[in-house]
């Protein structure tokens, strides 16, 4: 049987930031409880920048299983891991030294190696193969989900448009010292990477990005990096907006229901399906 065609985006939209924060909390506790019962622990992966905030609600949450978590980061700045550059740095001020993840369960760059960005990148890529070699034989590891940003230029991670790491389809791990804003230097996880994982979600908020979420979602024939994030399947990607960076897009939405397992998350798929195959009729 052929592989299944990548499933389309689900696009929720939310009134107030405070209310996407809830929901997200909510959809990252089932996810987790998911991983939790068919592969015994939950491996999530971060973003850099402000995204860490929007995990807030789940701080003081009693049904999340914090020993069970497993934290890596989706991209990184060749910088000390005190560097308010860092990603690890912007996460655990912000999130996760509010929650108790072992310490050995997050998993952050050598900063040892901060000289050499291939050995710096080679090195997290062992981590990963580490982790998932044992239980995963895909070509890839597959993250029970991956928290994803959307850059100004619609880069997510640190793969930015019309770079040629975009390309990159053997390494899971790569580098770029030529980054166009912030740190130059940086190592980031590859974009079969992103595209394998069971949930990819991307969180947007303010009304600076409304423009660039519109370019993403209603016209994907761009190629943007955030566009190009389609998880084969079984892997579903969610977006995850505020009204302000809502307001511009066409791409219909879905009604945020507090999911419960993988099927209502299926369900939500199929909404999307029927409303984009609507939107295409329509247009």
């Amino acid at each position: 049987m052929p592989p299944q065609p990548p499933a389309p985006p689900v696009f929720y939209s939310f009134n107030t930031t405070d209310v996407l924060v809830d929901s997200l909390a909510n959809f990252v506790v089932k996810a987790q409880r998911d991983a939790v019962e068919k592969r015994g622990k939950f491996t999530i992966a971060l973003s850099r920048g402000t995204l860490a905030a929007n995990l807030r609600g789940l701080v003081g949450q009693e049904n999340v299983q914090w020993d069970k978590w497993e934290v890596f980061f989706c991209d990184e700045a060749a910088v000390p891991l005190e560097s308010p550059d860092s990603n690890y740095h912007s996460n655990i001020v912000s999130f996760l030294s509010h929650v108790p993840i072992p310490p050995n369960q997050i998993h952050t760059i050598d900063p040892s190696l901060l000289d050499d960005l291939e050995e710096l990148a080679d090195q997290y890529e062992k981590q990963l193969i580490d982790h998932f070699a044992k239980s995963n034989a895909a070509r890839y590891p597959t993250f029970d989900l991956m928290l994803l940003g959307m850059g100004p230029d619609g880069e997510t991670a640190s793969l930015f448009p019309g770079h040629e790491l975009l390309s990159e389809k053997d390494a899971w791990v790569s580098y770029i010292e030529d980054a166009p804003r912030g740190p130059k230097r940086r190592v980031t996880m590859t974009l079969p990477v992103l595209t394998h994982c069971y949930r990819a979600v991307f969180v947007v908020t303010g009304g600076e990005k409304a423009e660039m979420l519109h370019s993403i979602l209603d016209e994907p024939e761009i190629g943007l990096p955030c566009s190009r994030v389609r998880p084969a399947s079984p892997g579903l990607v969610f977006w995850f907006a505020d009204a302000d960076a809502a307001s511009t897009t066409k791409y219909p939405p879905t009604t945020f229901r507090w999911i419960d397992n993988q099927k209502e998350a299926e369900e939500a798929v199929e909404t999307a399906k029927r409303k984009a195959a609507t939107k295409d009729d329509d247009e």
